[in-house]
C-alpha cells in the first residue's frame, strides 16, 4: 500500500491519516474470503458510503450547472455518470487497478479489469476519503477528476439503453416494463447474472452481464435491436 499511498499523494495531494482505510478501500471481497484467518476487511461498506456521496456532490453539480432543466432530465444525466461503467473507466484513468488486492481466483479470471470491481472500487475510495478527510476533500477530488470530464461531454456518449427502450415504448402508449433476473452463475465474488425483459406480460429478449445492471442494460439493448429489426411490434393494451 505504500506505492499506492505516494500515488495518492502525489496525484492529488491527499495524506490519509488513517493508512488501514485507504487499504480497506483497495481490498475485494474475495481476497478478505482467501485471508478470514487474518480478519482482513474488505470495501463493500465503504463502497455504500462512497456510492452516497458521489450521488449527492454530482446532484449538487447538476443542480447549480442546469438550472433550467427538469428533475427527469437532471436524473438521467445523473445516471449516465454514476453508472457503473462510467465509475470503472476513472478507476482505471487513475490507474487504481493495479492496486486492487484480489483472491487468486478472481485474478486468474481478469477481476482486474472487470467494471463491476473497478466501479466499486471508485466508490470506496470516495467512501474511504469521506470518512479520513471529509466532503470538501471528497468535492475537490471529484471537481479534479471527474468534472472535467462531464464538461467535456464526454458523457453524453454513454447511451442508456434502458431508459432509451422506456421512452421508445411509452410514446406508443401506456407500457409495462419488467426486468427480472433469471440466472446466476459463478462464484459469488464473480457472478454472472441473466435477466429477463418483459413487454406487458410478453417475453421480449434475454441477455448476461457480470452485474445485474449490465444484464439489465444488455437486455434493454437486444429488446431495442428487436424493434429496430421489425421482429417485435409493440401493441399497448
Amino acid at each position: 500500500m505504500k506505492a499506492l499511498e505516494d500515488k495518492i499523494r502525489r496525484d492529488f495531494g491527499i495524506v490519509f491519516s488513517d493508512s488501514n482505510l485507504l487499504k480497506t478501500a483497495f481490498t475485494h471481497t474475495s481476497y478478505a474470503n482467501e485471508h478470514r484467518l487474518l480478519k482482513v476487511s474488505h470495501n463493500e461498506r465503504l463502497e455504500f458510503l462512497g456510492d452516497a456521496v458521489l450521488q449527492l456532490l454530482i446532484s449538487q453539480y447538476l443542480f447549480k450547472k442546469y438550472p433550467n432543466q427538469a428533475e427527469g432530465d437532471l436524473s438521467k444525466m445523473r445516471s449516465m455518470i454514476v453508472r457503473e461503467e462510467s465509475l470503472a473507466s476513472f478507476s482505471r484513468q487513475l490507474g487504481f487497478s493495479e492496486y486492487i488486492l484480489l483472491g487468486r481466483g478472481e485474478e486468474r479470471s481478469g477481476g482486474r479489469e472487470r467494471a463491476t470491481i473497478l466501479g466499486d472500487l471508485f466508490e470506496a475510495f470516495l467512501g474511504a476519503l469521506l470518512l479520513d478527510k471529509g466532503v470538501e476533500t471528497v468535492s475537490n477530488f471529484i471537481n479534479q477528476v471527474m468534472i472535467p470530464q462531464i464538461e467535456q461531454g464526454n458523457f453524453e456518449k454513454v447511451r442508456d439503453y434502458k431508459t432509451h427502450l422506456q421512452e421508445l415504448l411509452q410514446a406508443k402508449g401506456e407500457v409495462d416494463i419488467d426486468y427480472q433476473v433469471v440466472g446466476e452463475t459463478g462464484p459469488a465474488h464473480a457472478k454472472t447474472f441473466e435477466v429477463l425483459v418483459r413487454v406487458n406480460q410478453k417475453e421480449i429478449s434475454l441477455a448476461k452481464g457480470r452485474s445485474k445492471k449490465l444484464a439489465e442494460q444488455e437486455a434493454a439493448k437486444k429488446a431495442l435491436e428487436r424493434l429496430e429489426r421489425g421482429d417485435y411490434v409493440f401493441k399497448s393494451d
